[in-house]
């Protein structure tokens, strides 16, 4: 499944993100998860649990994917 996430301003943090679409339960799961290698971004295993991601950029982690849109590009599409 493929979620689409609004990005308000200029970036969201990695950790943020994987909370804010409810794939981890809290900042704590998500740091840990990020650590131990779970998270791809761009098709690339990330393990910078604050990596500022923009739009544009693809997040895989649990058999999902999240892509990142600009905030005008959601409200327009």
């Amino acid at each position: 499944m493929t979620i689409r996430f609004s990005v308000e301003g200029e970036f969201i943090q990695l950790d943020q993100l994987l909370k804010a679409v409810g794939l981890c339960g809290s900042g704590g799961e998500a740091k840990q998860r990020v650590a131990d290698g779970d998270v791809f971004v761009d098709g690339d295993i990330e393990n910078r649990k604050r990596a500022k991601l923009r739009p544009g950029q693809r997040v895989d982690f649990a058999g999902e994917t999240i892509e990142l849109v600009a905030a005008d590009v959601v409200a327009t599409a």
